[in-house]
């Protein structure tokens, strides 16, 4: 993994060297110090799982054959689109969230300079995409389909978004509004689509393959994708913020989260009525007291079942597909996001 890893890294600097030279803009050094510092600030951090699982996929879908270099360039680079498209997508959600901190830093809007040059970041993030496919793929006979498929999916992660932030406006502010249905709705759009079934579709568009054919391979990784959100919406209350690496603040934005959404199903009139008051306050006393009342209803407890029966129903449908070789590439999916802790 780490020999896969260092060479994943290493395609990242001949991709922002790209960048930090594109022919269509004229830089100063001073605009190319700002790009990069940026792109170094909020494009490699993380896991990389996204990005990672673009050659993970790959790999297994070509069975056992050793990969290229170029295969290996080619898919890294996707790996590395995935990537830009999440930096993308948190340097904006965290100016929407008014969050504090990152993978264990301070959000990049709120350094000290940036502020709201932050949304113009975001955009270039997102056009950065388009002229990586355009300078490594365009001569492909899939580089349509890349573009088509980037495009579909950044739409329906923005439509994901604007559900999850209107949501918290609608009826202004009526927890009996959020419902599993609702929950469900906005994490196949936010988060699904382009963390389960995007690396999967790079992959498959590689190999020469017409995405049209695997509609039952997109509804398995989608509810990965909503299995993977839970734990999220699990971890963002009872993670230990020094391993995930931000605070929490699900609670205090009143987010229509896994947890409230059990909360207010487990609930009897006493319970909801506190739960009612306090939940989307700023205030830390108004948080702990919604904790506490996570705790005593259990949610513990309800979220490891909801887990391993998940964990469970996914297996029998991994199981059931015919190909040996695509059963592999949803089975490492679900390995890495299996008990996750961060």
């Amino acid at each position: 993994m780490s020999d896969l890893k260092s060479k994943f890294l290493k395609v990242y600097d001949i991709l922002k060297s790209d960048l930090l030279n594109d022919p269509a803009f004229e830089f100063t050094d001073v605009s190319r110090q700002w790009v990069e510092r940026m792109l170094d600030y909020n494009v490699p951090g993380g896991k990389l799982n996204r990005g990672l699982s673009v050659i993970d996929s790959y790999k297994l879908l070509k069975e056992g054959k050793e990969l290229t270099e170029d295969e290996i360039f080619l898919a890294c680079a996707l790996g590395w689109c995935i990537e830009w498209l999440q930096a993308y997508f948190l340097v904006l959600d965290d100016i929407m969230d008014g969050s504090h901190t990152r993978r264990g830093q301070p959000c990049w809007f709120r350094l000290p300079k940036v502020g709201l040059i932050a949304a113009n970041d975001g955009i270039l993030l997102r056009n950065h995409i388009p002229r990586i496919l355009k300078k490594h793929f365009r001569g492909k006979p899939y580089y349509v389909d890349l573009l088509d498929l980037f495009n579909e999916v950044e739409f329906q992660t923005a439509c994901g978004q604007m559900i999850d932030l209107i949501t918290t406006l609608e009826g202004e502010k009526d927890l009996n509004k959020y419902s599993i249905a609702l929950h469900h709705r906005i994490v196949q759009y936010k988060t699904a689509y382009y963390s389960f079934y995007l690396p999967v579709a790079c992959a498959l568009l590689m190999m020469g393959e017409n995405l049209e054919n695997y509609t039952d391979e997109k509804n398995i990784l989608i509810e990965m994708g909503t299995y993977f959100q839970v734990q999220d919406d699990y971890l963002d209350c009872f993670g230990a913020p020094e391993v995930i690496g931000k605070i929490g603040t699900d609670i205090a934005d009143y987010k229509c989260s896994w947890l409230v959404v059990k909360a207010v199903e487990l609930a009897n009139e006493e319970q909801k009525k506190l739960l009612f008051e306090n939940y989307g306050k700023e205030d830390p006393a108004c948080v702990a007291i919604v904790k506490e009342l996570y705790n005593s209803l259990n949610l513990q407890g309800v979220f490891e079942e909801y887990e391993s029966k998940s964990y469970e129903k996914l297996i029998s449908s991994i199981d059931a597909h015919p190909s040996k070789a695509v059963q592999g590439v949803l089975k490492s999916f679900l390995a890495k996001i299996y008990k996750r802790q961060k």
